[in-house]
């Protein structure tokens, strides 16, 4: 078995699920498909369910009916037969957000609701791959990925997903569709494992049911040496080890989940990136290289949305190891990825993704110290820099912090003002 991943672009309409079975269609053996859900549905339910906690229920039905719609018109443009799935799925998203009281755990009411992307997708491609005479079977991955209650980046629990996962593929059915991106806990609650979190679906599942390979499908040609719709001069890089690319998701390139190499790694499975837009293309290869050697281009990969945040003790006490980890346990507790770390004797500065538990951490912060912070950042990181590059990334910005190793420099970096 092996293992197909497509993200919501490319499933985002008719031709996009068409093409799915295009290229589905060329493999001889079973498949684990994972989805995504189409298109920006996710950022679409994020915002009904905004309305919903505020309490404006007509606003909610709006935004429901245009997801709904949106989806209709998919199914239209494939002239699907059995919407039966579809609307059962729909129905019960109806019933969370408009009929039951909201639960009052955010985190848990938020994981409830974005789930029904990737269900509502699945449903599609389920039917559709059935209308093409397919033996296809929807797995609905609430059930079959168990994670424990972390909501929003859940913990998957490796050792009974495999158990329920191998029951479910005993059928011997062509295809098993699966949802990304979410889980379930053992009492039925839906999770997720952070956004992008589908490529790490495919990762998962690979590794608990032995699979080939697993071929992430995107819309670029493979792993670049930069975004190209923020850098020029971009290379394909056609083959990395499962070292430079665990380096590479970390620095946050959005190619690959960060999580998404390491149960890859311990099963020896390869990655392969292409393009959905032209899969003849050989895309790149993540895997075990024993002749392998770092890429000789420089990569480039951008944070935004970065907050510089430097805290001081107030009594100069810093040098102490409690001070330390009463810090790095406030960031642990609200949830602050730590994307680089500057200290001295009496500061310590850290830069991490602006999210929605930044203001309680502050404020978690300020009982013990001084806190100061800069929003609207960027972090760049370079590997296998020049000097040019360097200088030429850094005019017109303020860097806050330089960190520079033998094979990779770091520039925290922001517009400058004048």
């Amino acid at each position: 078995m092996k293992v197909y991943k497509f993200g919501g672009a490319s499933v985002r309409d008719g031709a996009g699920v068409r093409n799915l079975m295009d290229i589905t269609g060329r493999v001889g053996e079973p498949l684990a498909v994972v989805v995504s859900a189409m298109g920006k549905t996710t950022n679409a339910l994020e915002d009904a369910l905004s309305h919903a906690v505020n309490g404006d229920r007509e606003a909610v039905r709006v935004r429901l009916e245009a997801i709904k719609s949106s989806h209709e018109g998919i199914m239209d443009e494939l002239s699907l037969q059995d919407r039966d799935l579809f609307y059962s799925t729909f129905s019960e998203l109806e019933e969370a957000l408009l009929r039951r009281p909201l639960d009052p755990d955010y985190d848990m009411m938020y994981d409830g609701t974005v789930s029904y992307g990737e269900l509502l997708s699945t449903a599609i491609v389920a039917s559709y791959a059935r209308q093409c005479g397919v033996e296809a079977v929807r797995v609905d991955m609430r059930e079959c990925l168990v994670t424990d209650d972390r909501y929003r980046e859940a913990t998957v629990d490796f050792e009974e997903s495999a158990e329920r996962l191998r029951k479910v593929v005993e059928c011997g059915a062509r295809m098993f569709v699966m949802q990304g991106f979410i889980g379930g806990t053992r009492d039925g609650r839906a999770t997720t494992l952070g956004r992008e979190g589908s490529d790490y679906t495919a990762a998962a599942v690979a590794s608990m049911l032995g699979c080939e390979s697993v071929t992430i499908w995107k819309d670029v040609d493979g792993i670049l040496s930069a975004d190209p719709r923020i850098f020029s001069d971009v290379t394909l890089i056609d083959r990395l080890s499962y070292v430079d690319a665990v380096e590479l998701a970390y620095s946050g390139a959005q190619i690959i989940h960060p999580k998404t190499i390491k149960p890859l790694q311990n099963k020896n499975i390869p990655l392969y990136v292409r393009p959905f837009g032209a899969p003849d293309k050989p895309g790149s290869c993540i895997c075990r290289w024993d002749d392998y050697v770092p890429p000789r281009v420089p990569v480039l990969i951008l944070k935004r949305s970065q907050v510089l945040l430097s805290v001081e003790p107030k009594d100069f006490s810093f040098a102490m190891e409690e001070s330390l980890e009463k810090v790095f346990t406030a960031l642990n507790r609200h949830r602050q990825k730590v994307n680089m770390v500057q200290s001295s004797a009496v500061r310590i500065s850290v830069s991490v993704d602006a999210s929605r538990y930044f203001d309680d951490l502050v404020n978690d912060l300020k009982q013990d110290f001084a806190v100061r912070y800069n929003d609207n950042l960027e972090l760049l990181t370079i590997r296998g820099y020049t000097w040019d590059i360097v200088e030429r990334e850094s005019l017109g910005y303020t860097i806050y912090i330089k960190q520079q190793t033998r094979r990779s420099i770091k520039l925290l970096r922001g517009r400058s003002s004048f």
